[in-house]
């Protein structure tokens, strides 16, 4: 079953597991999230829900804000977030999405607005060499340099590295799993790092990505044709 929900940032930290090896995870503190709308294959097209997330001050909302929420019979949210799930149509207006939605080892994409770094150059943005440093270089040294041919096709291709603005772009690290669940301080814990800063806000659900599941070591073939029946005798791993 598909999952979703909204969260912020926290922050990172380590816990140890149970053979005492150290899990790098990022805390996220989520919901709970309501149900404000429901869109339906009948008179939408399409089967999703929006859910809300974070309460805020009336004042704060434009009159269109007001009356979508009003409509559903909801208080002032702050965020709106709408997400596709095979199940919305079990969903209603006015449900509430706790993280006890999600469980200790459930995969989840995480999706977030990475940290702004201003104006960067293409050593910072794009990691390009810089020229040596010394020998009539000159103040050039973290330059782009040369990008393109003179006369044809007299323009700069698209896709070529250059300066500009980094970071606040929309990142999604997928696969991690859920390694806690606190429902007590709305916090899920998952392993690895995830973007944008602390307080940051976060969306939650389930991954895309199928999940392999291991059966196990191949072991030696019994067909004599394959290389892995075929057994050495020279090889010390052969000698019992």
């Amino acid at each position: 079953m598909e999952k979703a929900i909204i969260g912020k940032k926290v922050g990172m930290s380590q816990i140890f597991d149970a053979d005492g090896k150290v899990i790098p995870v990022t805390v996220i503190e989520a919901g709970p999230c309501v149900v404000v709308q429901k869109k339906t294959a009948e008179k939408d097209g399409y089967e999703a829900v929006q859910l809300g997330y974070g309460d805020v001050a009336e004042r704060k909302l434009t009159k269109p804000e007001k009356g979508h929420l009003n409509k559903a019979g909801v208080s002032p949210k702050k965020h709106l977030k709408e997400f596709k799930l095979n199940k919305a149509a079990e969903m209603n207006v006015g449900d509430v999405v706790k993280v006890d939605t999600f469980a200790e080892g459930d995969h989840v994409d995480v999706t977030g607005i990475s940290k702004g770094h201003g104006y960067a150059g293409v050593v910072k943005r794009h990691g390009a060499h810089t020229l040596k440093g010394s020998h009539g270089t000159g103040p050039v040294a973290r330059h782009a340099g040369s990008m393109g041919s003179g006369t044809d096709p007299s323009r700069i291709m698209k896709g070529k590295i250059g300066a500009g603005h980094m970071g606040v772009d929309q990142v999604t690290v997928m696969n991690l799993d859920v390694v806690k669940v606190d429902p007590e301080l709305n916090m899920i814990v998952v392993r690895g790092a995830i973007p944008g800063p602390k307080g940051g806000l976060v969306t939650i659900r389930s991954t895309a990505k199928v999940l392999v599941v291991k059966k196990g070591d191949a072991g030696i073939s019994a067909n004599p044709q394959k290389a892995s029946a075929r057994v050495n005798p020279q090889k010390a791993s052969a000698r019992r």
